[in-house]
């Protein structure tokens, strides 16, 4: 049977026109951005109740109670970071420890099945002593000495956390220690009496976006209101920082200007507090290891008789190029296929993680004085995902890799270069891959680029979950998920993942062709992504439903608006939905050179063409949608998704509404919460695309070759 083609699929956009919302006249529903209003707070009560009367029955429960063992396994890998001191600290949770242990074993006590961990901070404990609901969120560690660190803690899971010292010897706060108050603070240890610190320091002190505009530098038993100033930004930055490179041999200060989110200014710091700017492309990336400055850029430039183009990796003698030399070499150099996903040093090597056609090609770099050697890194596959997870680079040549797929649970390795790779940890098998496969197909777009997506799952016709994210430089990369896998997978459904335009799957261009004016280019392109599984009749549009996250939440919400006879239910997830108010809400402002300002008439020109809250129109077929987001998230308000609602609910649309208490910007403090969350997404898709499926009966099947595209063998990829 002829497929249609996705185009006779997509049909056009929802006009502008009708009875959508006056982004001139007063919103109806600001009153809803109040958090401690209690109008809004019995709204949110309201909305959740009823949800919860809607979704939470026998079946979700159970659905519920199979997440939360994945996520609580005690055979998860616990994954492990290095600070530099010999020891593999891992924070932990599980049913038992639902707010979590920060631990720490040796090597060797690692490579056993079941490990003695030494427990630094029982967070449930500390809990239970102060009456609080602190949710961890991370310790830097004084190098050297290893005896202190300054922790981080957040009420509730928010951004916003405060910082206590913490004796790691004697596992208990230090009296008097450095210690900072709420608010979105950075802090760094320089030696063990002084610390840099950008935090509240009051009015004026932080940025429009709410970061910190001024570092100082603390020392130790004075106040913080004596602190030493290191470097002031302004008003209109994103945010400011510093911090001390304590390697020994190369020991030395950083301070960072940060303009917006992709442009800043680095600079040198000074035994005087003089400061010399590192000069680079304010929108490249900037790392000093030992002797060597590595140059990532975001955009072409021009350096002598050379143009090196946007994507590439340069290297140059740190020290020669602060005196005005530019002896550029190109460690990496980016085509149409292929991108830089990530670097990493060890001591004496650099690891490249590489994107061709998003999938990893993992690299070694070794400068031996007549150039840079390059051979394929041990314990990488080409056949699976592979992430660095760790190194250790002021002692040694030694890395930890992880390597997974959508269908093969991760597998954790411990190498050295140029050594000895051995198989740490293996994580379990959370559901029956058996019959299942991963294919990749390319999807046209609206432009003609080809985006390309993964399909998972057995060769079913039936219920699919697409995701995307498409923001930020951000790719989305092959990984394993019980949570996928036992709520999605396991019961007959196909997993679809769309690698659009403004993501980094191929590196800055593939992320400026979504970003700002050009942003409709990535909607477009899930658009073709969903349109594309239709025609190869991998589903159809009543049973195809679509989740994403933070930005991935606004692309839900645009698909909603402006595509709406494409899918059968949208999920969101914290999303940003009124592009009009968004820089005036909490971290927004930090957010303008992705999406535009909308106070520019002529940012506003387009961001209004889909900015989801003021596209909202009667009588238009949107597919039933649930919102998920949380009180605590400080970062994208909540706001967005309660007026989203309320606007949908006006309009008699069908719109469900979930509001955790806690979580911040993931929604979730706990396991138990996260397992909440992720059932009530799929029972609300599975209701909406397959009753048959919730009901108990099984999906219809398929057989093998019927689907269009390329085959597949088992097991394994296919392009086309």
């Amino acid at each position: 049977m002829a497929k249609p083609h996705p185009a006779a699929i997509i049909g056009v956009p929802n006009e502008p026109g009708g009875a959508a919302l006056d982004e001139d006249a007063d919103d109806p529903y600001l009153w809803l951005e109040d958090l401690d209003l209690a109008a809004a707070v019995r709204w949110v009560a309201d909305r959740n109740t009823q949800t919860l009367t809607t979704l939470a029955d026998e079946g979700f429960a159970q659905m519920r109670d199979a997440i939360r063992e994945v996520l609580d396994s005690k055979d998860r890998i616990p994954y492990p970071g290095w600070r530099g001191d010999g020891f593999y600290y891992d924070f932990w949770q599980d049913a038992d420890h639902p707010r979590g242990l920060w631990r720490r074993t040796t090597l060797d006590q690692y490579r056993r099945d079941e490990p003695e961990w030494d427990v630094l901070l029982d967070v449930d404990a500390l809990n239970q002593a102060e009456g609080a609901n602190w949710v961890w969120s991370g310790a830097t560690i004084l190098r050297p000495g290893y005896d202190r660190c300054l922790i981080r803690l957040s009420r509730g899971g928010a951004d916003a956390v405060v910082v206590r010292e913490f004796d790691l010897r004697g596992r208990v706060f230090v009296e008097g220690g450095f210690a900072l108050t709420e608010a979105k603070s950075a802090v760094g240890w320089i030696d063990a009496d002084h610390i840099y610190v950008a935090t509240d320091f009051g009015p004026g002190s932080l940025t429009s976006s709410g970061y910190p505009r001024i570092v100082k530098r603390w020392r130790r038993g004075t106040p913080l209101s004596a602190a030493e100033l290191v470097y002031a930004g302004q008003a209109g930055d994103v945010s400011v920082g510093a911090h001390h490179d304590p390697t020994p041999g190369y020991e030395r200060d950083f301070v960072g200007r940060y303009l917006d989110f992709y442009r800043s200014e680095q600079y040198l710091r000074g035994p005087g507090g003089d400061l010399v700017r590192i000069d680079v492309p304010d929108d490249a990336d900037c790392d000093v290891h030992h002797d060597w400055l590595l140059i990532r850029l975001r955009s072409s430039w021009t350096v002598g008789d050379a143009t090196h183009p946007a994507g590439a990796l340069l290297a140059a003698p740190f020290g020669a190029y602060l005196d005005g030399r530019r002896d550029l070499t190109v460690l990496f150099r980016p085509d149409d296929s292929t991108s830089l996903s990530s670097y990493t040093w060890t001591r004496n090597h650099l690891i490249l993680v590489v994107l061709s056609d998003v999938k990893t090609r993992v690299r070694v770099l070794t400068p031996d004085g007549l150039g840079w050697r390059q051979r394929p890194l041990p314990g990488a596959t080409d056949v699976d995902h592979t992430s660095i997870v760790d190194t250790d680079p002021d002692n040694g040549d030694a890395y930890l890799v992880s390597t997974t797929g959508f269908l093969q649970p991760a597998a954790l390795r411990l190498g050295v270069v140029g050594g000895e790779v051995e198989v740490l940890k293996r994580e379990p098998a959370f559901f029956d891959a058996d019959g299942m496969a991963v294919r990749q197909f390319f999807a046209t777009s609206t432009d003609g680029t080809r985006v390309p997506y993964f399909v998972v799952g057995a060769a079913a016709a039936g219920p699919t979950l697409l995701t995307g994210y498409g923001g930020f430089e951000i790719s989305q990369t092959p990984h394993y998920s019980g949570v996928i896998g036992r709520g999605w997978l396991a019961r007959g459904g196909t997993y679809a993942v769309a690698n659009i335009r403004g993501g980094g799957e191929y590196g800055p261009a593939w992320h400026r062709a979504g970003q700002r004016e050009h942003r409709i280019t990535a909607y477009e392109d899930f658009a073709a992504v969903a349109a594309d599984l239709v025609a190869r009749g991998i589903t159809t549009p009543a049973q195809l439903g679509i989740e994403g996250g933070s930005n991935g939440g606004l692309l839900m919400g645009v698909m909603l608006t402006r595509y709406p006879a494409l899918f059968g239910a949208v999920v969101a997830r914290v999303p940003l939905f009124d592009m009009r108010r968004y820089t005036r809400l909490l971290a927004g402002a930090s957010w303008i050179a992705e999406y535009g300002d909308p106070d520019d008439e002529a940012d506003w020109a387009y961001l209004r063409e889909y900015s989801p809250y003021h596209n909202v129109r009667p009588d238009q077929p949107y597919p039933p949608a649930l919102f998920i987001t949380s009180t605590r998230d400080d970062r994208v308000h909540p706001g967005h998704a309660r007026k989203m609602a309320a606007l949908l609910r006006r309009h008699g649309y069908d719109v469900s509404y979930y509001e955790n208490v806690e979580g911040g910007h993931g929604a979730a403090a706990d396991n138990e919460q996260t397992a909440t969350i992720w059932a009530l997404a799929f029972a609300f898709l599975w209701r909406t695309l397959s009753p048959s499926i919730v009901a108990g009966r099984e999906p219809v099947r398929v057989q093998d070759g019927e689907l269009g595209g390329a085959a597949v063998g088992e097991g394994g990829l296919a392009t086309q």
